[in-house]
Parts: C-alpha cells; structure tokens; sequence
C-alpha cells in the first residue's frame, strides 16, 4: 500500500505535468506489487528526471531544494543526531548556527516529525529538500568516515606489489621506502598504498583534501571524483611531507604552493605522477594527476569517431599541409586524441617536434620541448625556435594567444602539418574564435582542415547494465526523432563488483567539422557560425554532439543523463 507521501508526489506530478494520471496510476501499482517506494519506481524507469522531480515537490512544499553530494555536514551538527535517528526521519543535519540547525529533509510533509526534532535537538530548524534514496545514502557516507576505513585495514594493501619509484636522470630503480629511511614506516605504506590503488583502479587524478577534523582522498575516475579513504588527521602533515619528498619539493614550505613530479615503475611500465601541493586553511591539499602511458595504447578507430568523422580525421592527419584543431573543455580527451594521431602517423623519415605544457606523455623518437614561461620558453617563443628546426609535423599543446595561433596557421600554409588544441564548445564556434584571437577568415580558411570537437562520457558496465522505460515526452525532449521512439532498447547502469555505480570505463563523441570549399566561401565571406553548422549537418552529413551521443545511447553503449551531462 502506498504511503502518504507517495501519495501526494503522485499528486504534484500529476499537477506539474510531468505524469499523466494512467501512468501514474500504473507506477502507483507497481510501487505497491513490489514494496517499492512511487518515487523510486519513477527514477528507476527514467520517467521523470532527479531535477525535475526534485523541483516539483519543492515548489509545491516551499522547501528550497539542495545537491546533497555537493554539501560537507558539520561534524558538531552529526552529533546532534545518531545515525539511527537520522536514517528513521530521513535527515540529515548540515550545520548548526547558533539556536538554528540547517537540515536536509526527504519528507517535508511530515510536520509532527519535525516538532520531534525540534525537541530532540532544542534548535529551530531551516529546512532543505533532497529525494529520500540520496539523503540514505549521505548518511551511510558521513556516519561512517572513520568506521569503514580504518588505518589497520589497508595498510597492507600494497604487500607484493611491483610499486617502485624511478629517477629519470638514471636507469636505477628506487624502492619508495628508501627514500624516507623507515621502510615499515605507516606513512610510507599508506602513501604507497594509495599510489597503488588509483593505477589499480584506473583513477586518473588523486585529490588529498584536509577538512578541520579529518582528511579525505578522492580518486577520480571516468570523470568522476569518488571517495575511497579517510587518512586519521593526525598523519596529514606526515603524508603530504612524504609525498614532497618523492617530488623533491620542500619540506619545510607550507605556506606557498608548490609543483613537482616524480615516476613510478609499476608492474613493468612506466608512469608518471605530476604533483601540485596548495596550502589551505586546514593545511596542505595535494593533487597528483596520473599520466599513465598505457592509456594511449588505442588505435584511432578506437577513439569513438563514427564512420564519416573518422574518414575526415584520417585523411586530415595524412595531408601534406595544413591545420588540425582537437577541440572542447579542459578533460576531455584533447590531448589523448593528438597523441594517438601522432603515433599513427608517425614514421622515421619525418620530423615530428612537440610543443607542450607540460609534456604529458614521453613518445619515443619523437621531440618533445616543455613550455617554461619562467624561463621565456612560451608557446610563440618555443614555436619561432622550432621552425628552424626543419619539422614536418608540429604538435602544439594549446592555442591560447594570437602571437601562437599567427605562427600556427602560417606554419601550416607554408608546409606544415599542425595539430593543436583550443578550448570551444562546439566545431564551428573554433571558427569564431580564431577571428576573436585576430586571425584573417582568408589564412583561417586556407590554412584549416578540419575542426573535431570531443567530450568524455562513461561507458554503460555490460555485465549489469539493465532496459529501462523512458517516457516519449523524455525522448523528444532531448532529441531523439519520431521515428526511433520504440525502436531501440534504452539502458540504466545498475552497478556490481566488475564496475563502478553501473559505468566502467569511457569513450568519445566526437563532432567533426570539414573545411571543404565551400564552408572555406564561407569563412571568406564572414558569414556566422550557424550558417557554417547549418550548411555543414545538411550538406556535409556533421553530426552535432548531442546527435552522436544519442547514436551511442541507441547501441546501448551509454546512457540519456551521461549525453545530457557533457552536450549540455
């Protein structure tokens, strides 16, 4: 039997619009049959999204909806409840400012509950809304930092494992605990510990952050920051000190930001570690970015690249001459896509240079020159240097200026091939911004190719991944045609021991952009971008983002809300 609260959700969606009363008649039928509550029933088939859905109820209650898993709780407000009481009223306490106590609610209907709390607390309350299933969930994380990672559980993770530090001036290798003197020193296992779980787990960022009263490690994977550990505050200043002393930074400095990096062997190959330790009011947060070489072995139809963007990068990266643009935010595989171009087209009779900040990955027979702006070394000033150096091929990591963006384009007018990246939201905005920059529409259209625009989203875990219902309203919504409404099987990531929250993994969609003679009339004649893009989708069959990220999605290769999240 329904509860009252499922009772006047079904209400206020119906009131909103955003269910119709048979189908909600249906899902009230469902949630009963299998003693599940209306809202899940509603998430789970994807009927109404969490925003939505979120927006209604507090539109209707007058309770300011908050993103729960942005929020940090105070730890004196935690004590004022039990996990147990927090988990029967489905709260949770955020902050405490003097007699008033800030708590996140998932049943605002419930007034007799909340006179409980006021007693129980002797604090007046200033509410906030958040679903049922993600306030459960926040209290399992925060009611147990310590509980469920003690130190003495994991420090033996790393036992066997082929985890050494490498110098690069030398071929010697280094065990890590040589380096601080006590090879059984807790720090040091701990240090390690966490190195060799984010290679283990494929993390691709490492985020150390201290709070007042404890210290959490993040792992970033495919994208998304996770919590894995909770290091006791008292060893803060130790781990961060160890971690300094394998960068070869100071010690003693903890006042300033510093930068470093040091290199791992790991299990046979090589990986780089690039370090940035800032001081904060609670002491010093250290981010290590993990540059693992292994991650570039994909082949260039591995990328993502449907049939016709592929066939317009191949034969771009093949031309004699001329300008290639990888572009979209910073994160989203840019750098990835240039490198394995490189190493596709790379052959010994040529002479292949790279300019970057920092150098990510080391290519072999390749030369690579670091941008050192301390120094003078800038993009323009490193690339004036390299013209002399007889390349045929130019990588530049970034085109952040009109001194560099001039010397690209008349590098590649006058011989050379140029790959290079630059941050815009889609294809045909690059074309805007190297105009704003101050480049002339005549060298921008003879010195361009093409333009492939690319974001990162995760992969759906094939083992668990399940069919799910989305509504014809939902799908219109976000772009699908008439016509594909029935035709194809949509997914949800579940989650098992094999993935993570249902996604392992991530690919790239990709919109490509060709600069064929006519979209060169174009940029000649200024015309804007949307008659660029119009022309482009109907004569030259681009596909925008968001149409290749719904392609996906047909496969059943990722999900509705991961296209949403990076297409906008």
């Amino acid at each position: 039997m329904l509860s009252i609260i499922d009772k006047k959700i079904s209400n206020i969606l119906r009131k909103k619009g955003l269910l119709d009363k048979e189908k909600s008649k249906a899902i009230e039928q469902e949630a009963s049959k299998n003693n599940k509550s209306f809202v899940d029933v509603v998430l789970d088939k994807s009927l109404v999204n969490e925003n939505e859905l979120l927006g209604a109820i507090a539109g209707e209650v007058n309770i300011p909806p908050i993103s729960i898993e942005k929020v940090e709780p105070d730890q004196k407000a935690l004590e004022l409840f039990s996990e147990e009481k927090a988990s029967f009223y489905g709260v949770l306490p955020l902050a405490r400012i003097g007699n008033v106590l800030t708590l996140v609610v998932s049943n605002p209907f419930d007034v007799v509950q909340f006179d409980d709390i006021r007693l129980l607390t002797k604090c007046d309350l200033r509410l906030t809304l958040s679903l049922g299933r993600k306030v459960q969930e926040m209290i399992k994380r925060f009611y147990h930092l310590e509980e469920d990672h003690k130190l003495e559980d994991v420090l033996d993770d790393v036992a066997g494992a082929d985890l050494e530090l490498a110098e690069e001036e030398v071929d010697e290798k280094l065990d890590l605990s040589q380096l601080s003197g006590e090879s059984g020193s807790p720090v040091v296992k701990l240090v390690n510990m966490l190195i060799y779980r984010a290679l283990n787990e494929g993390a691709s960022d490492l985020h150390m952050e201290p709070y007042d009263k404890k210290v959490r490690v993040r792992f970033r994977q495919d994208g998304v920051l996770h919590e894995v550990f909770f290091p006791p505050k008292r060893l803060h200043n130790a781990i961060a000190s160890r971690i300094k002393i394998m960068t070869n930074l100071n010690i003693s400095e903890r006042r300033v930001p510093q930068d470093g990096k040091f290199q791992i062997k790991f299990k046979g190959r090589r990986v780089d570690f690039r370090v940035s330790i800032t001081p904060t009011v609670h002491g010093e947060r250290v981010v290590m970015r993990v540059l693992d070489s292994s991650a570039l072995d994909l082949s260039l139809e591995s990328l993502g690249f449907e049939e016709r963007g592929y066939k317009v990068f191949e034969e771009s990266i093949n031309a004699s001459y001329g300008m290639v643009l990888v572009t979209g935010p910073t994160g989203s595989g840019k750098t990835t896509s240039l490198y394995c171009a490189i190493r596709q087209i790379y052959d010994p009779e040529e002479n292949l240079i790279t300019v970057e900040d920092p150098v990510e990955y080391q290519l072999p027979g390749i030369i690579q020159v670091p941008v050192n702006a301390r120094h003078g070394v800038t993009f323009a000033a490193a690339l004036r240097s390299i013209l002399r150096q007889d390349p045929d091929i130019i990588m530049i990591g970034e085109v952040r200026d009109l001194e560099t963006a001039d010397i690209a384009v008349k590098a590649a007018i006058t011989g050379h091939l140029v790959f290079s990246t630059l941050h815009t939201n889609d294809a045909v905005s690059t074309i805007s911004r190297l105009v704003d920059l101050g480049i002339d529409p005549f060298m921008i259209s003879s010195s361009l190719l093409m333009v492939a625009n690319q974001r990162l989203v995760r992969k759906l875990c094939p083992y668990c991944k399940e069919k799910t219902e989305v509504s014809k309203k939902r799908m219109l919504d976000v772009g699908f045609k008439p016509e594909d409404i029935g035709k194809h099987d949509i997914y949800k990531p579940i989650g098992c021991d094999r993935c993570l929250k249902g996604y392992k993994g991530r690919m790239a969609l990709f919109e490509s952009l060709e600069i064929d003679d006519d979209v060169r009339r174009l940029i000649i004649n200024e015309e804007s971008i949307l008659d660029i893009k119009d022309y482009a989708v109907k004569n030259l069959g681009m596909l925008t983002l968001r149409d290749v990220g719904l392609l996906k999605v047909k496969r059943g290769e990722t999900t509705i809300e991961e296209v949403l999240r990076v297409t906008g």
